[in-house]
């Protein structure tokens, strides 16, 4: 049976490796059996996370987008053995009956990604959250063992959001040099602060305040996933991306505005060991 037949298709995992390292280092501790399907939904992933890097308007990015949704529906344009990504990831969806709705939901999300519009509510972000990092989560265990997965979802949404909070204050200073904003604004509200205000960072007090606070929203949603039990033994490798989560958040709250000017990842040693240690611990 070939690599394609079941699903594991071989894929040149050096773009995931040089756009999303650690998602790259999580799927080479994925069992071989799957490695092929779970790295296919992470450079997906990593294909429509990145747009708003690569086009300097959102119209160019909507056309990204829409190449997405044509293959998904079964309308690509051209042959899809052009795009390794997009060969790799229909091949995954046939074998592991990936649902199509979800992955739709991920590029629906990213709409948001290609504008400055201010992200509302905390619901709002959770939202986002849920059909993106929450989603990856849930479809890498999908893969791994749908029946656990099925088991395993409340677990997921939560071990994403706290993934996605992360995420966004990482990304923090990028953003704020763009005039993007995924703190939620009901946070920013709730310590003095406006988006303009915020994005200037002038009240160091507030502005710290208000990255606590999201920070903690973060963990709040860590403690809710964790709550739930380890994932199961077959999920593992599904939650180690997320196993890099807490010292973000915990370094968040305690720099606080400081983060705005960078240096918040840790190096990247550390997080390659910390999610050798979730690999063998099976926690996140």
């Amino acid at each position: 049976m070939s690599d394609a037949e079941t699903g594991n298709r071989i894929l040149d995992m050096s773009g995931l490796r040089d756009s999303d390292r650690d998602r790259y280092l999580a799927s080479l501790l994925t069992p071989a059996a799957h490695r092929g399907a779970v790295a296919a939904l992470y450079a997906f992933n990593a294909e429509i996370a990145r747009i708003r890097d690569v086009v300097r308007e959102p119209l160019p990015g909507e056309v990204r987008l829409q190449y997405w949704r044509d293959l998904l529906a079964g309308a690509a344009h051209g042959s899809t053995e052009a795009n390794p990504t997009a060969a790799a990831l229909l091949d995954a969806i046939r074998t592991h009956r990936l649902p199509i709705a979800a992955l739709s939901g991920m590029i629906e999300a990213r709409i948001f990604d290609l504008y400055d519009d201010p992200m509302e509510t905390t619901a709002m972000f959770e939202g986002y959250a849920g059909e993106t990092a929450a989603a990856l989560v849930q479809l890498a265990s999908l893969v791994l063992d749908p029946e656990a997965a099925a088991r395993s979802a409340d677990m997921a949404g939560h071990a994403g959001v706290a993934q996605a909070v992360a995420g966004a204050l990482l990304l923090m200073p990028t953003h704020r040099a763009r005039g993007q904003l995924y703190l939620p604004l009901e946070i920013l509200s709730a310590v003095g602060l406006d988006r303009e205000s915020f994005l200037a960072g002038d009240d160091k007090v507030r502005v710290s305040a208000a990255i606590e606070a999201f920070a903690g929203l973060g963990r709040d949603h860590l403690r809710k996933a964790r709550a739930a039990g380890r994932p199961p033994r077959s999920l593992v490798p599904a939650y180690l991306p997320v196993s890099l989560s807490e010292p973000v958040l915990i370094a968040a709250q305690r720099r606080g505005a400081a983060i705005l000017e960078g240096a918040l990842r840790p190096p990247q040693w550390r997080r390659q060991l910390r999610m050798l240690r979730a690999a063998v611990t099976g926690s996140f």
